[in-house]
């Protein structure tokens, strides 16, 4: 059983950052893959940044160039610096630890409880 705990959402102004959070138990974090997904209201939840035990991450289209992924083990932590924001990024916000198939993020089980962005414009 892993539990991952998100932190550093907040409300913003448009154009401004975040930096979300997540810690997660346990002594397996080096070995998986992570992803930050967000849900908007109305809205399927999405993924918008993942990374891979090497640190090679992938994005959406709608965050390439604003939003950073990282991860440090040491810390049990993965990270999504967020820049640039928009309002159209207000959502809650989870990590979730998964794995790599055939090059595509693949969610797991485990999820944060989430943590709520919201951009005013």
């Amino acid at each position: 059983q892993v539990q991952l705990v998100e932190s550093g959402g907040g409300l913003v102004q448009a154009g401004g950052s975040l930096k979300l959070s997540c810690t997660a138990s346990g002594s397996t974090f080096s070995f998986r893959s992570w992803g930050w997904h967000r849900q908007a209201p109305g809205k399927q939840r999405e993924l918008v940044a993942s990374i891979n035990r090497d640190g090679h991450t992938n994005y959406a289209d709608s965050v390439k160039g604003r939003f950073t992924i990282s991860r440090d083990n040491a810390k049990n932590t993965v990270y999504l610096q967020m820049n640039s924001l928009k309002s159209e990024d207000t959502a809650v916000y989870y990590c979730n630890s998964g794995y790599y198939s055939g090059g595509s993020y693949v969610n797991g089980n485990y999820w944060g409880q989430g943590t709520q962005v919201t951009v005013s414009s």
